[in-house]
């Protein structure tokens, strides 16, 4: 697929929304067969587009009260240092977000979800603290969250 057209737009939107949507549902939504809208989806998953599928939860009936941003400086910026810390933060369910950053006094931004501030402090002393390299830790707390979307913007593909 050397271009995505107006159906394969859709079919992205579409999906973004609701996953679980049918096959048959899908295409009614774009305007297409079915036939034709399932050879589609199967070719954005091919061409990666798709990457995977997935469930979102909610965090605060699974008790997930506290989400905290954290800044993270590094003792010194070489890739043996990064590699080892991104080692070691993937072994921590509580990172759903981890990336390296520039443009601030930090290296690394995480967003870290937890019950409550015991189990923050908790992750933080007895984890975050104690992987080498860390030199300086910067946390700020959610009070209130305006947007929180999946959905990646479509529209600068649109023509």
């Amino acid at each position: 697929m050397s271009t995505l057209d107006r159906y394969d737009l859709n079919i992205l939107a579409e999906l973004q929304r609701n996953a679980r949507i049918s096959n048959q549902e899908l295409a009614e939504r774009i305007g297409l067969s079915p036939s034709p809208c399932s050879r589609r989806v199967k070719q954005l998953e091919d061409e990666g587009y798709i990457v995977r599928q997935v469930a979102l939860l909610d965090r605060k009936k699974l008790g997930l009260t506290l989400t905290a941003y954290v800044l993270i400086g590094m003792d010194r910026h070489t890739p043996e240092r990064f590699e080892h810390f991104q080692e070691k933060i993937r072994q921590h369910p509580e990172v759903v977000e981890c990336c390296v950053i520039t443009g601030m006094e930090a290296d690394i931004l995480l967003k870290v979800v937890v019950e409550d501030m015991d189990h923050y402090q908790a992750f933080l002393l007895g984890n975050l603290t104690r992987i080498e390299g860390v030199s300086s830790v910067r946390s700020s707390f959610v009070l209130n969250q305006v947007i929180a979307s999946t959905e990646l913007p479509l529209n600068h593909l649109r023509g």
